[in-house]
């Protein structure tokens, strides 16, 4: 049986009070596994970013409960001290923008958080050129991102984002700024990061035609989350 990485319940989020109050998410309840790819669909404004910033604890819900990985972090309240932790520890996080440090070389960009969280630099390093090597950009350890295509630049924030060996992805919009070849090309290493290394990936898309590598499709209308059938 798969285990739940992700577990939202009846989770919500409400900007203002009274009369001006808007409810961005209305008690989301899902469950999200280890392995699993997740689409996340949605007109702008739907409330798909308030929600994914919920999950990695950078928006603090309203009401509901949130779990990641076996760890209670919401119950009507934050559960845990210190949510930049949980960011470093369990959490993975791809952008649109790849958002890479411009004054870093790749290998330094992806060693930055496993040092953060006190790994040693060999063992940082070792991890980051093995990642490197699986995404296949093993070539540009010393390269500055000015150096880079896009498609390189996201391959790079995509080792930057596993290399704390989280257990949850959350990726808003990876391959917006992609051509179709490249955007394929980067949903299928997320696919294939997810069964192979049991990863949780929550990816927020606008591109239907990515959506047959997803395991799963949840779609956000007015701050309501529903499987899509």
């Amino acid at each position: 049986m798969k285990k739940v990485v992700i577990s939202v319940e009846n989770l919500s989020k409400t900007y203002g009070e009274g009369e001006s109050a808007v409810t961005a998410i209305k008690e989301a309840t899902f469950e999200i596994y280890a392995g699993e790819t997740v689409a996340l669909l949605g007109p702008s404004g739907s409330g798909k970013t308030t929600l994914i910033t919920m999950i990695g604890c950078i928006t603090e819900p309203t009401t509901g409960k949130l779990t990641l990985d076996g760890e209670l972090m919401y119950d009507k309240q934050w559960k845990i001290n210190d949510t930049g932790r949980i960011r470093r520890e369990k959490i993975g996080f791809i952008f649109q923008a790849h958002n890479l440090i411009p004054f870093l070389n790749v290998l330094e960009n992806v060693t930055l958080v496993p040092q953060m969280n006190g790994v040693k630099s060999d063992e940082a390093n070792q991890t980051a050129k093995e990642l490197l090597e699986y995404l296949g950009v093993s070539d540009k350890l010393t390269k500055m991102p000015s150096q880079l295509s896009g498609g390189q630049s996201q391959r790079i924030a995509i080792a930057r984002s596993l290399a704390n060996k989280p257990k949850v992805i959350l990726a808003d919009e990876p391959t917006a700024a992609l051509d179709g070849e490249r955007a394929l090309s980067v949903m299928q290493l997320l696919r294939k990061l997810a069964h192979e290394q049991d990863v949780a990936i929550i990816v927020v898309t606008h591109d239907e035609r990515m959506l047959p590598l997803f395991d799963r499709i949840l779609r956000v209308e007015d701050g309501v989350v529903k499987e899509a059938i």
